[in-house]
């Protein structure tokens, strides 16, 4: 394999297209705004999502996410989730059965509830059976970029392509390892950012490390409740796209969602904080997914059920804690 296209050149898809570099000759990266792709080839900075790190010289820059995906022999998608159906719609008649699709974004689609993977087989599949694997685990963007040593899981219901994703994309500082549950890793990376935001609420609070054990805890008994519900395995859950992610978003002081979180919990409405922001947190949009899945999954999410009364409904954080703590009295 020698051409990775990465369609989307926020701070992961750059991220990922720096990282990734040292294995294939060529790396596509296609950027949505015009002007700061015509930055980032002219100074080889993503001066808005990743400042900083430059991009090798092999990786090409592209404002065409048609031409981006054209002859590629795999294709790297890192759109929000909100968009992933109206690009992949887009590149259709440049996509080929034999190319590789790997998917890193992380979310629900709202209205169809669908995964992304999900959302990939419907608009590709009419053309020909796509071999697609999902890319999470617990990283930041900007510590991958900087070479900093990470471990992320590449799931499939193809282990051949699960095993030739590991080999391409394992690098010295950036290790794969196979899983065969998608639906358990997407329904892990999509909820961790739900439960990052309910953290940052807590910090915003000034709540200290009991609550956030607790709610590291129970946060990831919903996430493995609905994961089991929709398909996925436990174990999963128990391992880097699941623990291990939410526990880098619920601590890191780089999660965008648990940055979110603690601004509501300081006070500032949605509205506010995300007129603010560059970047998406995934999370918002996936609050409001998670519990339209887990009404038709017939799951309980007591945790995502009050960050949807915060963002959606404007319950004060405070009395969103009071309401998770007076619930009925149960088994663990």
């Amino acid at each position: 394999m020698k051409t990775l296209a990465v369609i989307g050149g926020g701070s992961w898809g750059t991220a990922l297209a720096i990282v990734l570099s040292p294995r294939f000759e060529r790396v596509r990266l296609w950027v949505y705004e015009h002007d700061l792709a015509a930055r980032m080839a002219e100074s080889r900075l993503n001066d808005v999502y990743l400042p900083g790190f430059a991009l090798p010289v092999n990786i090409e820059v592209s404002t065409d996410p048609a031409r981006c995906a054209a002859g590629a022999d795999v294709l790297l998608g890192v759109m929000p989730s909100h968009h992933a159906r109206r690009v992949y719609s887009s590149i259709l008649d440049a996509l080929r059965p034999g190319m590789l699709f790997v998917s890193a974004t992380k979310g629900l689609e709202n209205g169809t509830l669908l995964r992304v993977s999900e959302v990939m087989r419907e608009i590709i599949g009419p053309r020909f059976p796509p071999r697609i694997g999902v890319l999470s685990g617990p990283t930041f963007a900007r510590e991958v970029a900087g070479g900093e040593p990470a471990a992320i899981v590449i799931a499939s219901d193809d282990a051949a392509l699960a095993r030739t994703i590991q080999t391409a994309f394992s690098g010295p500082t950036f290790r794969l390892y196979t899983n065969a549950d998608p639906a358990g890793v997407e329904i892990g990376a999509s909820l961790k950012n739900v439960i990052a935001i309910a953290a940052g609420v807590c910090a915003g609070l000034g709540l200290g490390a009991n609550t956030l054990a607790a709610l590291v805890t129970r946060g990831l008994a919903e996430i493995t409740r609905l994961a089991v519900a929709a398909g996925g395995q436990p174990r999963t859950l128990a391992g880097l796209a699941g623990l291990g992610d939410l526990v880098l978003t619920c601590n890191g002081q780089l999660s965008r969602n648990r940055t979110v979180g603690f601004q509501l919990g300081q006070g500032r409405s949605l509205d506010e904080i995300l007129s603010g922001m560059k970047m998406v947190a995934e999370g918002v949009q996936t609050t409001y997914a998670a519990i339209d899945l887990a009404a038709r999954l017939h799951v309980d999410l007591p945790i995502t059920r009050q960050m949807y009364a915060i963002l959606k409904q404007g319950r004060s954080p405070r009395e969103a804690l009071r309401e998770l703590m007076e619930r009925s009295l149960k088994e663990e």
